[in-house]
């Protein structure tokens, strides 16, 4: 969820939908001081490949309504945002968004996971669609993490 908080930032700052990149990174490294412009840069690769931004030309969109994210005052992202995040992680935060009690998908996905004999990627992206969840750009991650568990 501070992913979505640490990108929604500059765009309500902006009042915008729309930034270029280099305005994204000013927002997030000069403006809050949360990350130095390189790691600005990463969150920005993160963030597009978690289908929270998408990039066009130069500028940046936000995939979502950041007026619907509220920005506390003393939130400080973690830099592990800015760390490659598994199925599971990015479908444990899609459904937390979604409304869902953390503790609660945890313990589903878990039970799922072992009801089938499934991996806990797998298992997300399973108990993600049964709850109504769009998450088809997950499922090429969980199938990969299945099929390295069965050569590993």
């Amino acid at each position: 969820m501070s992913l979505r908080v640490a990108v929604a930032a500059p765009f309500i700052q902006n009042g915008t939908r729309r930034l270029k990149e280099n305005e994204f990174v000013v927002a997030l490294s000069l403006d809050r001081d949360w990350f130095s412009p390189d790691q600005s840069k990463r969150l920005i690769d993160v963030a597009t490949r978690d289908g929270l931004l998408e990039r066009n030309g130069d500028g940046l969109t936000v995939t979502f309504d950041p007026a619907s994210v509220t920005v506390p005052e003393e939130f400080v992202p973690d830099e592990d945002l800015l760390q490659e995040r598994s199925a599971f992680e990015r479908v444990l935060d899609s459904l937390v968004a979604d409304g869902m009690e953390k503790h609660e998908a945890v313990g589903a996905i878990n039970t799922l996971q072992q009801d089938l004999g499934l991996t806990i990627e797998a298992a997300a992206v399973v108990y993600a669609r049964r709850e109504g969840l769009a998450i088809d750009d997950l499922a090429p991650i969980a199938r990969e993490a299945i099929l390295e568990a069965e050569d590993g």
